[in-house]
Parts: C-alpha cells; structure tokens; sequence
C-alpha cells in the first residue's frame, strides 16, 4: 500500500512541467469559460450555447495551435478524446433505447455503460502519467494468509461488479426460454431469473477470490463465522431473502396484484428479495413492506384469480316512495355508467326500514379494483341526479322537539 501511495505522491511531479500546466490550464478556460458565458452566447448565438457544439471545436483548434507552436498538446488531445466519448453515449443511448424499455434502459446506463466508460477513460488518464501494467503488480497487503496485487483486485471487483449489474438481461432471457419450453407461471419466471442472477454471482464471487489468491482455509473460517452471525444477528434479512423467493415461485404476490391494505388498495409495483413495493392510489404513497409480512398475517388480495371486483354504495329514499321503483332506478342507473360491469349485471337490495327512510344498497362489479373510489363517486352522483329527476326524496333525520307543561300550581 504504501508503494502504491509513493506512486500516486510521483503523479504530482508532472505538475511541476510548464507544459503540463499550461495544457491544463487552457482544459480549465474553455470547459468552465464557455459554461460561465454560455448564456450570453445562446442569447445572440444559439448554436454556440452548447456546449456539444463548441467545446470539441475549441479543444481541436487549442491542438492545432499548439502543435503548430511546437509545444506538447497530448493532454488537450485526450481531453477531446474523452468529451467526444462521452457525447457518443448519447448517441448509443437513442440506439439501444429502440430495443430496450426506458426504465431497464435507465439502469443499463447508469449501473454499466457509464461506470465502464469512466473506468476506461481513468485508465487512460492513467496511462500519461504511469504505466498501468506496473500499477497492477504493486503489492497492497496480506488477506487472508495471501500477498494481494493492485491489478488482481481490481479485475475481480470489476468482473463482480458486471455479473452483478449486466447478467439481469442475459438471466431474464434464459428464464424466458424454460417458461417457454416448460410452461411455468410468470411468477415463476421471474424467481428464476433471480435465481439464476444471483448464481452467477455466486459463481463470479468464488472465481474473484480464487483469482486474488486468497487461503481457502481462511475463507472458510470466514464463512462459517458468517452462518453463526446469520442465525443470531441477521436471521430478518435471510427470512426475508427466502420468503421472496418462494413468493415469487408461488405467484400469491406478484407485481400488478392488488392487496388490500389497512383499508386501502394496494398495487404491487416490485417483489425484490427483502421487500415487496406497494402503491397506493389515493395519497400516491409507495410502501415497502417486509416479505415476511406475507407469511405472518392475511392478506386480502383483489387479483387473485380475477381483477373483477363486488363494489357497493348505500342510499336511503323516503317511506311514500315504491321500493320496486327505486330499486329499479338503482340498477337502471349503474348500467349507464360505462365503468360499471354489465356482467354480473348491477343489483339494488332493500336492507332494513329505518328511522327516517328506507335504507337501499346498490351492488355492482368493476374491472380494476384500483378505480373503485372513483367509481363510487360516480355512481353516487349518478344517483343523486336520477333520484331529483323522478322526484324521489333522500330524507335526512329529523328531531321534533314539543314543550311539555308542568302540572298546574296549585
């Protein structure tokens, strides 16, 4: 480690070069420069407001000058080099983004193309001031009863960090494949691309610490420590673990389902391995529950093996009226609204003769479990306004009050 840090420390050195600097200094002046006045150049020239537009114009005639003024320009060079590579995955983003949804898209470059570029673009940063083959045999220290190279490391965190982050497609595709050929639910596919992620993982994990050199012995010593701490200080987390996976094989709880969740329903939006994400329509709220949770108490699901779902609105009308014409006006007006199900087609119940009216409810069904409050909104106001049309009186409670006189004085 501390030859490593003697490497790095003899970097600076290069700093001390007039050339160096100046080739920094003029780097410094176009890309902050043109990012100070770039809003009073778009003002009188738009083209010249991006920065895509004139920065690689700039760096390529600070080259040519200083090539032509016979003093080293290969800093400047690789500047533009790098910001053109970097405008170029723009160019790759609109092309794969034919082929890949948005939101899988959005991790594929953030989680891989972007870290492989800067990764790419360090090495060669890299390679003006060192040789990156030298770096890579500096020593860092003993693990594990073993003597670790900076370039062993480096390439097994760099082939973890790809399995861990770019085998979702690949594992999602074989996944597809046996669904295909077997016929199993897509729950189950989904618990099988998961499963097939994190083997590969597993796999890439053992070949990293194989390739590093590390005492097996001491590896195992490690691990048996880690099973101890499992079933004391993390058995939570290794439920949790296990309950998403047989939650996705079993399907009970998959993405798209609607739960019903202290009075309200829920969407579930992602099943992951420690928790599911549930959306609630009425506030916008995510929840993430515990996968756990699943299996410790009962969940009232919507979408088990329909989305339809029974809703229903209560109305009272006055004693003079017929109940066969209310009833009837019930169910005549949940037909009219095109969000309420003809089949089963909408049914209207005489419940109990109240205090003050007859108390009616209207039952109907409705395709999304998700809709059902505003469904009832309408069907409510639809009530409403049939009811003034036919003259059909919703009474309210009403208390009479008589004074009562006390017996005469006598």
């Amino acid at each position: 480690m501390n030859l490593l840090l003697q490497e790095i420390i003899g970097w600076l050195g290069y700093l001390q070069r007039n050339e160096v600097r100046l080739q920094l200094l003029l780097l410094a002046v176009v890309f902050l420069g043109h990012r100070a006045l770039r809003g009073r150049l778009a003002r009188r020239f738009p083209l010249a407001g991006r920065p895509e537009a004139v920065i690689p114009v700039l760096l390529s005639l600070l080259s040519l000058s200083l090539g032509l003024g016979g003093l080293p320009y290969g800093l400047v060079l690789l500047g533009l080099l790098l910001y053109l590579g970097w405008l170029g995955l723009g160019g790759l983003h609109l092309l794969l983004g034919r082929f890949i949804q948005p939101e899988p898209m959005r991790l594929l470059e953030t989680r891989l193309i972007r870290p492989a570029y800067l990764l790419g673009a360090a090495l060669l940063v890299i390679r003006v001031f060192d040789n990156p083959q030298d770096l890579a045999i500096i020593p860092i220290g003993e693990w594990f009863g073993s003597s670790v190279n900076l370039g062993s490391l480096l390439l097994a965190v760099v082939i973890v960090y790809v399995l861990a982050m770019g085998t979702g497609p690949p594992a999602q595709g074989m996944a597809w494949l046996v669904q295909r050929s077997v016929g199993i639910s897509n729950g189950s596919r989904r618990a099988l691309a998961l499963m097939i992620r994190y083997v590969a993982v597993a796999i890439g994990i053992v070949w990293a610490l194989d390739h590093v050199g590390f005492n097996r012995t001491a590896i195992l010593a490690v691990a048996g420590g880690l099973s101890v701490g499992l079933g004391f200080g993390i058995k939570e987390v290794f439920s949790n673990f296990v309950s998403g996976l047989w939650l996705l094989f079993e399907g009970s709880v998959r993405p798209g389902e609607v739960l019903f969740i202290d009075g309200d329903p829920c969407e579930v939006r992602s099943l992951g391995l420690r928790a599911a994400v549930l959306w609630r329509d009425r506030d916008n709220a995510e929840l993430v529950i515990p996968n756990q949770t699943f299996f410790t108490t009962t969940t009232v699901t919507y979408t088990g093996s329909d989305t339809m779902r029974r809703s229903q609105v209560l109305v009272g009308a006055a004693y003079r009226h017929d109940p066969a014409e209310v009833l009837a006006l019930l169910e005549a007006t949940a037909r009219s609204l095109p969000r309420v199900l003809d089949k089963p087609a909408p049914k209207g119940l005489l419940l109990r003769y109240g205090d003050s009216s007859i108390d009616y409810a209207l039952r109907f069904w409705i395709a999304n479990p998700m809709d059902n409050v505003s469904i009832c909104s309408e069907v409510q106001a639809g009530i409403w306004q049939a009811f003034r049309e036919r003259g059909i009186e919703i009474p309210f409670p009403q208390q009479v009050q008589y004074r009562v006189e006390g017996p005469p004085k006598s």
